[in-house]
């Protein structure tokens, strides 16, 4: 893309005064019709340093009310706390809120570049990480997002020029780095790291824009022109339906809810107590295991209301010490969360390295309540299985172990027990008008459930059935699954 960018020649200057004036005043009032329609934009700042990214953000930023946008500065490495967290994990919790923009002073690719350039990712890491920043890009394009990505050209000559310059006033001195006089010796070899980063993330929903930033006006102008024509773009389509992709991740067979046998799926009393503690004390050695080797662990949960996972989650928990693991109780999202990619609550919820995080139901909840009680369109709901897939892949390529239940229980099952909390006072916070709504629904949930496991059990995240008829078994069947793959996790972090 840079080896082949060919200078225009520039507009008169006053030619440049005149549209600077036009699009600034298409800016301001863009910006209302950008909050009227929830529509979030994330513009991206990328490009050589000197080449002006911060003073340019600066004038844009002057058009726009400062209600409705953030700027987000980001390092050109993570520190030592985002180390532990997947690599998009910083970068997507700053994504903006429908409505308002937030433009990042540098993002993604600063990181995967200047460590191409330092020697410390190999081609693999490389690879993976511009496969994920693709993956996450046509995610938040598919969810309504405007993702508009400039790269800020200037020649080896321009940049040396503007280095010295800066380097001449001891006012302007701090701003000249190692790193930029790094670049600049060794621009070429920049450049060819630069041209294929740019040339393997030019997508058509989020393609790069290069910028001319040799005069400072016409960069700002090239910038302006482009952002108002990708939001009146934006808005066009706001509303429209975007491609299902085809599932390419390969799935485990799995038996429909209806076929899975809930008899005799029991234990006894003393049965269940010995084998309680027996893997209760297991869990715990191989948590502190986990622990050392800095393994992240997500374990999440659905089920049927009534089904016990709240009980299924405590007795994991009474085996790992408290400082090592969170529950996360998901209920409905926030404003602040509705107004962002679905699972953008998701993500800022990870656990770090070692930690384990536990999820009291789940992203899940797109294709089931959401789904049915029509919280989200019919082609939001119909993505959201290859999203998740994407998502989960994220995760199990970082390290993560991702383990995920369904609490099975039937209809007869789940009527006793509703009336049981329903008819004793201290279980009465238990159940709701809407637990009794969603019961006249169960047909409807059971079908859904049924495509969301057929089309969600990966190879690298399978589902796990746990029968709770007798909730005793399902607790019991659900240590011998964790303990199983942490066990197999440390073995893999062996090789």
């Amino acid at each position: 893309m840079l080896g082949d960018f060919v200078k225009v020649e520039l507009p008169s200057e006053d030619e440049i005064k005149e549209k600077l004036k036009v699009e600034r005043a298409k800016l301001a009032a863009s910006q209302m019709k950008v909050k009227d329609a929830g529509l979030p934009v994330m513009v991206i700042f990328e490009g050589w340093n000197a080449a002006g990214k911060g003073a340019i953000i600066g004038k844009v930023i002057r058009n726009i009310d400062p209600r409705f946008f953030k700027v987000a500065t980001m390092d050109r490495e993570p520190n030592e706390e985002e180390k532990r967290y997947p690599f998009l994990y910083r970068f997507i919790k700053e994504i903006p809120e429908a409505g308002k923009f937030r433009l990042f002073d540098t993002c993604w690719m600063d990181e995967v570049v200047d460590g191409v350039l330092e020697g410390e990712i190999s081609e693999e890491t490389y690879e993976k990480r511009v496969h994920s920043t693709n993956i996450i890009e046509r995610q938040l394009c598919d969810n309504g997002y405007l993702v508009i990505k400039f790269f800020f050209h200037i020649s080896k000559k321009e940049q040396k020029k503007r280095l010295e310059t800066l380097l001449e006033s001891k006012n302007t001195s701090w701003r000249v780095d190692d790193e930029d006089l790094k670049q600049n010796k060794h621009y070429d070899e920049s450049l060819e790291v630069f041209d294929r980063y740019l040339s393997d993330t030019n997508q058509s929903r989020a393609p790069w824009y290069i910028i001319d930033a040799t005069n400072k006006k016409w960069a700002e102008l090239q910038v302006l022109q482009y952002l108002n024509q990708g939001i009146d773009v934006a808005l066009k389509n706001h509303s429209l339906n975007v491609p299902i992709l085809q599932n390419p991740f390969p799935l485990k067979k799995v038996s429909k809810l209806s076929d899975i046998s809930l008899a005799d799926k029991t234990l006894t009393e003393e049965e269940y107590e010995i084998k309680l503690k027996s893997l209760q004390k297991e869990l715990k050695d191989l948590g502190n295991k986990v622990y050392r080797k800095k393994i992240p662990v997500i374990i999440a949960y659905e089920g049927w209301d009534a089904a016990g996972k709240g009980g299924n989650i405590k007795r994991i928990t009474a085996a790992l010490d408290p400082r090592d693991y969170v529950v996360e109780p998901i209920a409905s999202p926030e404003p602040h969360e509705k107004a962002r990619h679905y699972l953008w609550r998701f993500w800022t919820r990870l656990p770090k390295t070692g930690h384990i995080t536990i999820f009291d139901r789940t992203w899940y909840g797109r294709v089931m309540v959401e789904r049915l009680e029509g919280f989200c369109s019919e082609n939001d709901w119909q993505r959201a299985y290859n999203e998740i897939n994407e998502f989960e892949k994220e995760l199990k390529d970082w390290g993560a172990v991702i383990i995920k239940f369904w609490i099975q229980i039937d209809k007869e099952t789940q009527l006793e027990r509703f009336t049981d909390r329903q008819n004793t006072p201290e279980k009465q916070w238990k159940i709701t008008d809407e637990d009794w709504r969603n019961r006249e629904k169960w047909d409807l949930y059971e079908g859904a459930i049924d495509e969301m496991i057929a089309k969600t059990s990966t190879a690298f995240a399978p589902w796990y059935v746990l029968e709770s008829v007798d909730k005793k078994y399902a607790r019991i069947k659900a240590l011998e699954i964790v303990i199983e793959q942490l066990k197999k996790a440390l073995k893999d972090k062996e090789k």
